[in-house]
């Protein structure tokens, strides 16, 4: 299945993105491996650069660009349909093309790898009245 940003914008709930976008991957297993230098030289080009800054200003620098998931701290921008070195040496249209990206949380973009839900950014639990003395709750 091939994830497209044009897809993933008609999901309204940040839960119905991330299921779209999760892999299901394995703990431990790498993209690049041995080779991770290709990937390392691609982050750094200037192509990149301008391109994921154009997806933060997209994604109004929202996880999952979803409204109300502001990301604090470092953004990762995600490509949605994994990408290898044959997509780097041939200049692949996932490498560059904003609508196979978005913006992520670094524990969204674990939790989407690793298909976690549990790595996901959790609210607070609501406050109540004595919840810190259980002998007062009625």
């Amino acid at each position: 299945m091939i994830r497209t940003y044009e897809e993933l914008s008609k999901l309204k709930t940040f839960e119905e993105r991330f299921e779209y976008l999760k892999l299901n991957g394995e703990v431990g297993k790498d993209t690049f491996g041995f080779d991770r230098i290709f990937n390392q030289l691609f982050y750094r080009s200037k192509e990149w650069r301008s391109v994921r800054d154009k997806v933060i200003i997209r994604d109004n620098g929202c996880d999952l660009g979803s409204e109300g998931h502001d990301i604090y701290g470092k953004i990762i921008i995600h490509h949605m349909n994994p990408i290898s070195i044959k997509d780097i040496e041939s200049n692949s249209e996932f490498l560059l093309n904003h609508d196979y990206l978005i913006c992520t949380s670094h524990n969204t973009h674990n939790a989407i790898h690793y298909g976690d839900e549990s790595l996901l950014f959790q609210a607070p639990a609501e406050r109540r009245m004595n919840d810190t003395c259980p002998w007062r709750n009625k």
